[in-house]
């Protein structure tokens, strides 16, 4: 589960980092048997978002063999350059959403789902896919916020967010956290399975 206010903090960070994340030259990290690793993708975060739209969670034995799954096949496949796919992906996963998990506006199953999807994927279809959960995280985020007419409330959150993220955390506040019922919080992982299916769907167009 993603704190609401979070999610829009979190998308201006994406798509920062996406800009700085350099293409890889042919050889270096190959992007490795697209296929297998997409269908593999697919069948995690699609059981991952199940789970989390019926129990607001993400288990341990779902994302861990996930994240073992993709450095095997990746390396099987490639040897040393499929290991370096799998690893630049899921550190940047888990790297790029660890200050909002510290912060406990994310849950640990998104972000290790994250740092799984890295390893099957690689950085440079995770960056895509993870801008594409930020985007519809945000979006349903706003229809969220309209429709309970939450627009101060929720403007005073982001606001008190932002000076956590520029004082590195120094003044939090328990109330900003996922664990607050009061919060109106999103399925992560639904929508990075919808945001996944859509990636893949267009790559085959």
């Amino acid at each position: 589960m993603l704190n609401i206010e979070q999610a829009a903090v979190m998308q201006g960070n994406t798509q920062e980092i996406a800009t700085q994340i350099p293409v890889m030259a042919p050889g270096i990290a190959p992007e490795i048997s697209p296929e297998v690793t997409w269908i593999l993708a697919l069948v995690l975060v699609l059981c991952a978002g199940w789970t989390d739209w019926r129990s607001s969670r993400i288990p341990n034995w779902l994302t861990m063999p996930g994240l073992l799954v993709g450095f095997a096949v990746n390396a099987i496949l490639a040897g040393k350059p499929g290991a370096w796919t799998a690893l630049s992906g899921a550190a940047l996963g888990l790297g790029v959403l660890l200050p909002f998990v510290l912060l406990r506006g994310l849950g640990a199953g998104d972000w290790k789902l994250m740092g799984a999807m890295g390893a099957l994927l690689g950085s440079g279809r995770l960056v895509v896919v993870l801008l594409g959960t930020v985007v519809l995280t945000g979006v349903l985020g706003v229809i969220q916020i309209t429709r309970a007419r939450r627009w101060q409330a929720t403007l005073g959150n982001l606001k008190e967010l932002l000076l956590l993220f520029v004082t590195f955390g120094r003044h939090a506040r328990p109330e900003l956290t996922i664990e607050n019922p009061g919060l109106m919080k999103l399925p992560f992982g639904t929508a990075a399975a919808v945001a996944t299916a859509l990636c893949y769907g267009l790559i085959r167009i």
